[in-house]
């Protein structure tokens, strides 16, 4: 299956599920949606630039300018909702 196929058939909780998924494979440490990443030592700043690049191939995204901020990284959550409204946005523009 390649990335495009599996990225067409994506909804927040497959995308919260592979995150955790993910994560726990790297961390080796269970972690849930609304745990804070960096916060709590789990994940550090240079494991962010891991996480950028890890969304943007598995989901088909460019994370750019201001969704680049630490705090779209913060939880499984908000980087579950960063790569829906992604997208979503690339979805209009390129339907437009």
């Amino acid at each position: 299956m390649t990335t495009e196929q599996h990225t067409e058939h994506v909804n927040a909780e497959s995308i919260e599920k592979a995150l955790l998924s993910f994560l726990e494979a790297k961390t080796k440490t269970s972690v849930a949606p609304a745990q804070e990443l960096f916060s709590s030592g789990l994940v550090s700043s240079m494991f962010a630039m891991e996480l950028v690049v890890h969304l943007e191939k598995e989901y088909g995204i460019s994370i750019v300018g201001t969704d680049l901020r630490l705090d779209n990284f913060r939880t499984v959550q908000t980087m579950t909702e960063l790569v829906l409204r992604l997208r979503d946005t690339a979805e209009t523009v390129d339907g437009a």
